[in-house]
């Protein structure tokens, strides 16, 4: 099940922004964060796909998502200037930004060539 991500909970489990300059991922599972806004219609159609993504890689990949209407600071962090965006963030790796509400191969051919996780 994909999990709902605020800034201090962002902060904690994936990256503190605030207090480091290099990318430092808090992790130990790699992580798929979808940056969506609840009036954005692509987002709603890629909410199911993740969903299913979830179910499907459980243990292996941990899909969040963040309300970019809520996480604005987040947002702008990232440089969100079109939803939905993905950010992949393997362990060890610098992440990645993908945009656009994505069909399911596509993003599981990312999962598996950035986060290096096949089912």
């Amino acid at each position: 099940m994909t999990e709902l991500l605020t800034k201090s909970e962002f902060v904690e489990k994936i990256f503190d922004y605030e207090n480091k300059k290099e990318w430092d991922f808090q992790g130990d599972v790699p992580v798929l964060i979808d940056f969506y806004a609840d009036w954005c219609g692509p987002c709603k159609m890629l909410a199911p796909v993740l969903e299913q993504l979830s179910d499907e890689y459980e243990g292996k990949v941990k899909i969040y998502k963040v309300d970019t209407e809520a996480e604005q600071e987040l947002s702008a962090v990232f440089g969100i200037r079109s939803i939905p965006s993905m950010l992949f963030v393997p362990v060890g790796e610098d992440p990645q930004m993908a945009h656009g509400a994505l069909p399911k191969n596509q993003i599981e051919k990312i999962i598996s060539d950035v986060l290096k996780v096949s089912k």
